[in-house]
């Protein structure tokens, strides 16, 4: 699979203290909302912590910054699936404002891998997994 394929949305309230003295959101805050919003996926597809079994793990994370956040206002932010391989998956994060929705104010991602933790090695995503990443939950 190498198209995007949209999977999740998820909104976050852009906070007084996440500007700097620019008076934009910091640069570090627009992970911490892919972040979140990758977790509350992961927990929408029952994929909760459990480190003596297996699960999601990201191995590399990026961000290109577009236009600037700037606070009041809420982030929507867009989850999409791309490349899937045997142990791994590609994700992709559109984010823009509510009131903006059609702008993207940035744009990044994370490649997630399926990990047995107690073993900490890479192993095939199960049918399970696979299905449920391909499953929308745009509710």
């Amino acid at each position: 699979m190498t198209e995007r394929v949209l999977v999740y949305r998820f909104e976050i309230p852009i906070r007084w203290g996440d500007m700097d003295a620019m008076g934009h959101v910091n640069n570090t805050l627009y992970f911490r909302y892919m972040e979140q919003t990758r977790i509350s996926w992961f927990d929408a597809m029952g994929f909760l912590p459990n480190p003596q079994g297996e699960g999601p793990l990201i191995i590399n994370a990026h961000c290109t910054f577009v236009r600037q956040l700037e606070y009041p206002g809420t982030v929507l932010c867009r989850h999409y699936v791309g490349r899937i391989g045997s142990s791994s998956v590609e994700t992709h994060v559109d984010m823009s404002r509510t009131d903006d929705p059609q702008r993207v104010y940035a744009q990044g991602g994370a490649k997630i891998v399926w990990v047995d933790f107690p073993k900490q090695k890479s192993k095939p995503l199960p049918d399970f997994a696979r299905a449920a990443i391909l499953t929308p939950r745009l509710g």
